[in-house]
């Protein structure tokens, strides 16, 4: 009998302990905002070349962009994301190239330069949101 009790116990326990099991709450975690090569946070941003404004730039958080033309016409949109330190460019727009960009760090107002990995550069300018002044 007594070894009958010992050889019950352990599964008596094993039982209590299966009880007393709390289910373990998954807490979904905010994915980490996304950046530019440099640290730039995801917005919208003027885009400038020697010859003056060249358009905008929208870069979303969640990794897709547009840019317009200085005329506020679409001219590339797809997804970004930073390879070997730079922000590269995937567009889903027909005949317009991938393009990764070495920008410079950002001066006190958040504008900085962008060299294209073809030689193009390009300056961009955060810009104000309604009610920034």
């Amino acid at each position: 009998m007594r070894k009958l009790i010992l050889m019950a116990a352990p599964l008596a326990l094993m039982a209590c302990v299966e009880e007393a099991q709390v289910e373990e709450e998954t807490v979904a975690e905010e994915p980490a905002a996304m950046t530019t090569a440099n640290g730039t946070a995801a917005g919208t941003y003027d885009v400038s070349n020697d010859e003056g404004p060249a358009g905008k730039a929208i870069l979303n958080a969640d990794g897709t962009y547009q840019d317009f033309g200085a005329d506020g016409s679409i001219v590339a949109e797809g997804n970004w994301e930073v390879v070997d330190g730079k922000t590269c460019f995937n567009p889903t727009t027909e005949d317009v190239e991938r393009m990764c960009w070495t920008e410079s760090e950002p001066d006190e107002n958040g504008t900085f330069t962008a060299t294209s990995d073809a030689g193009e550069t390009v300056t961009v300018t955060p810009t104000m949101a309604d009610g920034e002044a």
